[in-house]
């Protein structure tokens, strides 16, 4: 029986400010991986200089030589390192070199949960939005509704402001207060 390589594909969101400390992290683990048994190479992938993605690919030349390094002293002290540096997105083993060419085979999906601020803070972040459009949008309606029965003018409100604040308004905001919501997550 032929052993099958293992590619790990991880993908990573850093703060583009912390860009240089992060690929010297990444250098690092791919030195300590060189001299892990049954490794078969890395490489590290950014989608351009200011994306905060960043994905690797690693591969193993079997599923036991990747879980000797997933258990290992030295995997572990470095994955601690980058506490605060990075956040795992998404991560993937994949068989054979599908990694890197071939139509994927996956053998194990394991997703990371997203971080996602208290309820008091996604609160804030909505009302943000909504009061906002919700005035205007009473504002604009009141001259042509103020003879409509409440569940009409409400069901009109609803139908206006609900789009804008799933598509434009929330979309903004939460990427306005991203370091806030997300701060000590």
């Amino acid at each position: 029986m032929t052993s099958t390589p293992v590619t790990v594909s991880i993908t990573r969101t850093v703060p583009p400010e912390r860009a240089r400390e992060f690929a010297a992290w990444a250098r690092a683990g791919e030195d300590l991986l060189r001299e892990s048994p049954g490794y078969l190479g890395s490489g590290w992938v950014r989608p351009d200089e200011n994306s905060d993605e960043w994905h690797m690919l690693f591969r193993f030349a079997d599923a036991e030589s990747l879980a000797r390094w997933e258990s290992s002293d030295e995997r572990r002290w470095w994955i601690s390192t980058a506490r605060g540096l990075a956040e795992d997105a998404r991560q993937e083993r994949l068989t054979g070199i599908e990694g890197w060419f071939d139509t994927p085979r996956r053998v194990e999906t394991v997703p990371a949960p997203a971080p996602t601020p208290p309820r008091w803070k996604q609160m804030i972040a909505i009302v943000l939005v909504f009061y906002p459009l919700s005035l205007a949008t009473n504002a604009a309606l009141s001259p042509v509704s103020g003879d409509w029965p409440l569940w009409m003018r409400v069901l009109a409100l609803v139908a206006i402001v609900s789009p804008l604040m799933t598509y434009v308004g929330l979309p903004l905001i939460t990427r306005a207060l991203r370091p806030w919501l997300l701060r000590g997550r």
